[in-house]
């Protein structure tokens, strides 16, 4: 039987980080993972879905093409070649990450594709193969799966993991939810050509975001296509049809029925706590979640858990965060505590969008004086000399204190530019001093300079005449260094 100080269980961006921490501080380590290591991001998340946003990308500029000047036939999309090229990149992370070589350079001990893992009771595991493991202190990593719909026909769906291995490009599209996975692979499938209907049991989509972004993006979104149904009941059940499916659903009272090549389950994610046997180590489990305190500890305080499989936020940078003080906190004790506050986040759709901070709804509730000042990309040079002026950019402020509260954005590059915003933020940066920043011109980043200079002629923390602070809200130019 072997033993160590730490036994981290799962190879994902959390695993790995916890276990190279917990070397970094001196204990012994072991990681366990039951297949490939990598995680969801790697493997199955973010880096898959990026190779896909980047062929729609490159369909669209296709289309802007003979604007510039650049003529020919437009390209046809050999999906085959896509999903191989989704394949190799995945395959190129893994060799460039050298996750193996780099854990056992720090002479952790590492089980890979170790398969089923359980528990036998508190301090011991039992791998796949019967070997034995015992440790100190454990820190799950173990992740999450798509969510499947229980209902009659749901084998017939998809979730976006399935994508990968699709033969050829689907000439409908089904999408049931309209959260952040949805999105993106309704987006991108659009782009690619597919009939493509989403379907949200919400309000709206993409609704923890900031109202003006869902409402831009279900804008772009119809403008490209895509059909939505916002607000339905509930989804019945999922019939095979030839070579059709036929979902039945509820809305506003009425059965309803649609019908597509392909369904894809786009409804959320659970941890993977199936068949471990957490009940014999004494962690509990809520609602296919394995709750933590605010020291990443679990029901068992021994055991410590990061990543997907606690719930919270599912963001691979954040993942690592929730590891580092997890690690920390098994090997020196449990001092540290987690604080998730700036947390950049959105989506590789088209267009893409983009947040950090707080939505300008959460400002309203919170009874605080606070500024907004939005800036749409028509406004932005490299918006027009890109052909890309759909979207706009929306900071958010404290009036009393001018520290920057939130930022939002959809358009080009949204992502990119709520990135600024979020360093400012961590520097805990005065608007007036975002305002300064000499951002190079022509830039999408640019447009965070324009809502900053813009937020401090709202604060009257500049000297104008009284004639042009009338002019409520005057424009400001994207070169300028101050008013």
């Amino acid at each position: 039987m072997d033993k160590f100080d730490v036994v981290v269980i799962g190879g994902g961006p959390a695993g790995v980080t916890a276990a190279l921490r917990a070397r970094e501080l001196g204990a012994s380590v072991a990681l366990v993972e039951r297949e490939r290591l990598g995680g969801t991001c790697t493997n199955d998340g973010c880096v898959p879905t990026r190779v896909l946003a980047k062929a729609a990308r490159l369909q669209r500029e296709a289309q802007l093409a003979p604007e510039y000047g650049l003529i020919g036939p437009p390209p046809s999309m050999d999906f085959t070649q896509l999903i191989k090229r989704t394949q190799q990149t995945v395959y190129g992370i893994h060799e460039k990450k050298q996750f193996i070589k780099h854990l056992e350079g720090s002479r952790a001990k590492v089980y890979a594709d170790a398969g089923s893992t359980h528990f036998i009771d508190p301090h011991t595991l039992e791998l796949g193969d019967g070997s034995i493991v015992n440790g100190d202190k454990f820190i799950l990593c173990i992740g999450g799966h798509a969510r499947r719909l229980d209902l009659p026909g749901a084998e017939h769906a998809l979730t976006h993991s399935d994508t990968w291995n699709l033969k050829h490009l689907p000439r409908s599209l089904l999408v049931i939810g309209g959260a952040a996975t949805g999105c993106q692979v309704a987006s991108n499938f659009a782009a690619f050509g597919s009939e493509v209907t989403m379907l949200e049991i919400g309000p709206r989509i993409l609704a923890v975001e900031d109202e003006s972004v869902s409402a831009e993006m279900e804008r772009a979104f119809r403008a490209r296509g895509i059909e939505l149904h916002i607000g339905i009941e509930g989804v019945d059940r999922i019939e095979k049809i030839g070579d059709e499916l036929r979902l039945y659903y509820r809305s506003q009272g009425q059965a309803l029925t649609s019908v597509a090549e392909t369904v894809l389950f786009a409804v959320g994610w659970v941890g993977n706590v199936e068949g471990m046997d957490l009940e014999a180590a004494g962690v509990q489990v809520e609602r296919g979640y394995i709750p933590v305190n605010d020291k990443m500890q679990t029901s068992a305080t021994h055991i410590f858990a990061a990543g997907d499989v606690t719930g919270r936020i599912m963001l691979v940078q954040s993942a690592g965060y929730e590891a580092r003080i997890a690690a920390e906190n098994a090997v020196l004790g449990p001092e540290l505590r987690y604080e998730h506050h700036i947390v950049p986040h959105g989506g590789f759709t088209d267009p893409e969008y983009g947040s950090v901070g707080i939505t300008e709804q959460a400002a309203r509730e919170s009874g605080a004086e606070y500024l907004v000042a939005q800036v749409p990309y028509a406004d932005l040079d490299r918006a027009v000399i890109d052909g890309r002026p759909e979207g706009f950019f929306k900071m958010i402020a404290s009036h009393e204190t001018h520290r920057i509260l939130g930022a939002h954005a959809v358009g080009e590059q949204a992502l990119e530019i709520v990135q600024i915003v979020a360093a400012g933020m961590a520097a805990d940066m005065w608007v007036e001093k975002l305002a300064e920043v000499e951002l190079a011109y022509p830039t999408f980043t640019a447009i965070v300079g324009l809502a900053a200079r813009r937020m401090v002629r709202e604060l009257g923390v500049i000297p104008l005449a009284p004639e042009w602070r009338a002019l409520a809200r005057a424009p400001a130019a994207e070169w300028e260094r101050r008013d």
